[in-house]
């Protein structure tokens, strides 16, 4: 089975928000410095997470994006 550079880098930000999830909403900045992804990318990443209803986002100053569900669900 091949997975692309698109789907490891969604898993990628699946596990670095189960893994915060006690912080709340995690802005795409702070995913950005921690995975050393570009920002354009994980823009594009995470609207395909958000439409497939795995992430909530949330816009505003404590906005950003988590998991919809607990992690042992996914």
């Amino acid at each position: 089975m091949n997975v692309t550079s698109k789907g490891r880098y969604a898993l990628r930000i699946m596990l670095y928000l189960a893994q915060h999830r006690s912080e709340g909403y995690v802005s795409l900045k702070t995913i950005s410095e921690s995975t050393e992804l570009s920002m354009k990318y994980l823009e594009m990443i995470v609207g395909n997470l958000k439409k497939a209803e795995l992430v909530d986002s949330s816009r505003g100053k404590d906005g950003g994006y988590k998991l919809c569900r607990a992690p042992e669900e996914y």
